[in-house]
């Protein structure tokens, strides 16, 4: 065995330019391939990510403006929803949704606690809005179903408000006052960055009471079931649309009046998306792959037909064709298993490095802050398939040269140039 080492290196030494381009082509597929998946990766786990900490089951209404003409009325009317589109939502629609929800915005809070104070925004909701959104709740509880009915004067705070109104002590069950009204502290929660971090949350029924906004909202809410494809998720919003569209007496062709946001439509989309993108990635390095294949194919090749008097004598001289075999296929398997693994190690550097780098961006949309971009980093497990896979190839393709070196004949082999 050590005589087969020997004299492979022997030999690779000789070719010391031709073996380097064509390990060079080896390598070169295989960290193509880990930096793809990388980078496919940092897309995907973004993804996935903005998916982890919200109901995928939800959708979100907001009015819009018409822009269409109907029942003598002019396009471009803005469209304020109220409390009869949650009524609507809740009863019409039972079979696809498992609770409705809102919520309504009051901005210009002076919120204060002794003589200390913060300005904030105060947002009325329902109970589910605590699933559906990021709200994650650290200590005590969110708005319950009794604090809506009861209309009571109860308030969570975020974590940044409650450093700066109660610097030194409990905030659970104190009173603070936001513009002369008293509210009772129930509930802290922290978010994931979102711009307006020190919103407050208070039931809605309360904040349309107190700061006088009649029985409209701004964005209504619910989460949906028995929806599983993205045809019935279609269907069905575009049913929905009909029948709040009548109740605005907007065109029920007419999707201005409303925007509707489907989180799970959304999710099947990027699912689909996301197939898409590991299917591109995956066809483009593995063809990226066969070219550093092909050239260690043709270098065997070469090697075989310099050889050819080489092996002709071994022959006559009784070496048997299977020892032949395996000089041929260990030497290109060699060849790959060297530069394949010196591309893995130096592919999950570089996917390392981009963590470094660029491992976390995100966009403000104005509202919250999207990750758009995350650990674009590739498992150990799947560089060392790919390699391996990549090694197993490299063996196919010494097999053809290998079964040529085989069949020489002596006699023809001896007369060779």
């Amino acid at each position: 065995m050590i005589e087969i080492w020997q004299e492979i290196y022997s030999n690779l030494r000789r070719n010391k330019l031709r073996t380097f381009l064509t390990g060079f082509a080896v390598a070169w597929g295989i960290f193509m391939l880990i930096v793809l998946l990388g980078s496919g990766n940092g897309l995907i786990h973004a993804f996935e990510a903005n998916s982890k900490e919200v109901a995928m089951n939800s959708v979100r209404v907001t009015g819009g403006r018409t822009s269409k003409v109907y029942d003598g009325l002019k396009e471009g009317r803005r469209i304020e929803l109220d409390n009869k589109d949650v009524h609507v939502t809740a009863t019409q629609f039972s079979d696809h949704i498992i609770r409705a929800g809102a919520r309504v915005r009051q901005s210009g809070i002076n919120l204060s606690k002794g003589q200390e104070y913060v300005s904030t925004s105060f947002s009325g909701v329902y109970p589910n809005y605590e699933e559906i959104e990021r709200v994650n709740i650290t200590k005590g509880r969110f708005i319950n179903d009794i604090d809506l009915r009861e209309r009571r004067k109860v308030i969570v705070l975020n974590t940044k408000t409650v450093e700066l109104l109660f610097p030194r002590g409990e905030a659970i069950g104190q009173v603070v006052t936001g513009n002369g009204v008293a509210y009772q502290v129930v509930g802290i929660y922290t978010d994931r960055g979102d711009s307006d971090s020190r919103e407050a949350y208070i039931p809605f029924s309360t904040l349309q009471v107190i700061y006088n906004k009649g029985d409209k909202l701004n964005n209504l809410f619910f989460t949906t079931k028995n929806l599983d494809t993205e045809e019935e998720n279609k269907a069905f919003i575009e049913q929905y649309r009909k029948v709040i569209n009548a109740h605005h007496r907007i065109d029920p062709t007419d999707t201005g009046g409303l925007w509707i946001w489907n989180r799970f439509l959304q999710y099947l989309q990027q699912q689909t998306a996301t197939f898409v993108l590991r299917l591109a990635i995956w066809v483009i390095g593995i063809f990226t792959l066969l070219s550093g294949i092909v050239g260690v194919s043709n270098i065997m090749l070469i090697t075989v037909r310099e050889r050819t008097r080489e092996f002709g004598i071994r022959k006559a001289l009784g070496a048997k064709p299977r020892s032949i075999l395996f000089l041929v296929v260990i030497e290109s398997v060699f060849i790959t298993a060297l530069f394949g693994y010196v591309g893995m190690v130096l592919g999950i550097g570089v996917t390392e490095l981009m963590n470094m780098v660029i491992g976390n961006q995100t966009m403000d949309t104005g509202m919250w802050q999207e990750t758009v971009y995350t650990n674009p980093t590739v498992g150990v497990d799947v560089a060392i398939q790919a390699t391996l896979t990549l090694v197993a190839a490299g063996t196919l393709a010494g097999l053809f040269p290998a079964w040529k070196a085989v069949n020489i004949r002596p006699i023809e082999a001896l007369r060779a140039d």
